[in-house]
């Protein structure tokens, strides 16, 4: 049986949060433990933060190449006021700049075929600036995937995804990629 930490526990809110809240944590216990202690137990009290040492050091880790929100508004306002052409040419070239071989494709929901050491992706963008993105885009991407023999399929979008879509995305195994994952991707 897989671990599996509550969402609202403190040690998964601290996952969450900046890892620095954990590295603080650490210091008011070893702290409150000089302060509080016998100099004979000041050691074992300071202990007590070593969970809040590793968490701090998983979050640190998680968080090290997530860009800030700022770089992501600021991403995301920039490839909102492209054209279709300038965006499809940005991801061929961040999708190439990975060493994938793009082809523009004309199917019905995929734009891009991607190729890396014999696995194939499809890339649907084309509804990339849609406000709410539904379940049919993402059928004509999983018909397409079919339809093209690929291995995976990837659907971008900067507006939202409903609940649904989000949940046939994960049942049809397609990549759904918006806001930090795309300005990950276009990183320069």
């Amino acid at each position: 049986m897989k671990f599996k930490m509550a969402p609202n526990s403190l040690f998964a809110i601290l996952l969450r949060s900046p890892w620095w809240i954990s590295m603080l944590l650490v210091l008011v216990f070893a702290l409150a433990s000089g302060a509080l202690l016998p100099p004979q137990y000041v050691l074992f009290g300071a202990m007590g933060g070593l969970p809040f040492l590793v968490i701090g050091v998983l979050a640190a880790k998680r968080q090290w190449n997530t860009p800030s929100s700022a770089r992501v508004t600021e991403t995301r306002d920039r490839l909102a006021a492209m054209a279709w052409k300038d965006f499809a040419n940005t991801l061929q070239a961040a999708y190439s700049a990975q060493g994938y071989t793009v082809t523009r494709i004309n199917a019905k929901a995929a734009d891009l075929r991607l190729e890396k050491n014999g696995s194939s992706s499809l890339v649907a963008a084309k509804r990339w600036k849609a406000a709410n993105q539904g379940v049919e885009a993402l059928r004509d991407l999983a018909a397409d995937k079919q339809a093209l023999g690929a291995d995976q399929a990837i659907y971008i979008s900067l507006g939202g995804v409903t609940d649904t879509a989000q949940r046939f995305a994960q049942e049809q195994g397609i990549q759904l990629l918006t806001d930090a994952g795309l300005t990950q991707l276009l990183k320069p």
